[in-house]
């Protein structure tokens, strides 16, 4: 397995779980709007600037376009502020979750030649994120790092399910979980309904557009070396154990 496909779930977990923590509904709170959407799309796609709505659905890539404008359009905040407290937030959770974690130190410095040697083609919102000032403590810049890499991972998989020939609905519609099936992801982004059914052929579609995902972001893992790159999976999953286990 590669290094891509074996830190993959790491990153999208441990890397997105801020966005639904305590320091993100405080940080949504602050914005002096309701509901979770606003504050979450202004923030994310802050670092885009003060762009059209559009700009933002092109780079958010699975969401429906009506939603995301009415959600970009009720934060007034400029971007740029919004998107500087978004990334407190990511940086705080960060130092609560990763507290205790002895090795935050090293898993940073681990992190850092990924981000800094990746290509952003295609990935906006990963060179938005990459251009944020990094926190000066290995916690929340670890916890900084990954939602970065996360947003690389999230604009090359938008690339690659476009190549495979699925529409973001589609995608979402397959990608569900035991615990979250697709059609209440899809519900939950604000996709209208009612939902295609998902044939075999676009599900074994999916799966391609997966495979190629790692393959996208594979060369930006090889800035580590071999033994590098199995300490990487093993930080990252202690890491993981470490912020889920610890309220």
């Amino acid at each position: 397995m590669s290094i891509a496909a074996a830190v993959k779930k790491y990153v999208g977990e441990l890397g997105g779980a801020f966005m639904i923590g305590r320091e993100a509904k405080e940080f949504g709170a602050a914005t002096g709007v309701d509901g979770y959407w606003g504050p979450y799309t202004r923030g994310r796609g802050g670092v885009l600037g003060d762009v059209d709505a559009d700009v933002v659905v092109a780079a958010f890539g699975f969401f429906p376009p009506k939603a995301v404008r009415t959600h970009w359009e009720s934060v007034p905040a400029p971007a740029a502020k919004v998107a500087a407290d978004y990334l407190t937030a990511c940086q705080d959770f960060g130092r609560r979750k990763l507290a205790d974690f002895a090795h935050a130190g090293r898993l940073a410095e681990l992190l850092q030649p990924v981000v800094d040697s990746a290509d952003a083609a295609g990935a906006p919102l990963f060179a938005g994120w990459r251009a944020m000032p990094l926190a000066a403590d290995a916690p929340g810049r670890v916890a900084q790092l990954l939602h970065v890499l996360r947003e690389l991972r999230g604009g090359l998989h938008l690339l690659a399910v476009r190549a495979q020939g699925l529409t973001p609905l589609q995608a979402v519609l397959i990608s569900g979980s035991p615990l979250n099936s697709g059609a209440d992801q899809a519900r939950w982004y604000g996709w209208p309904e009612p939902f295609e059914d998902i044939t075999p052929d676009l599900r074994k579609r999916w799966e391609a557009a997966e495979a190629l995902t790692d393959e996208l972001i594979a060369p930006a893992f090889a800035a580590l070396d071999e033994e590098s790159g199995r300490e990487l999976v093993e930080l990252l999953k202690a890491a993981h154990h470490t912020a889920f286990s610890r309220r």
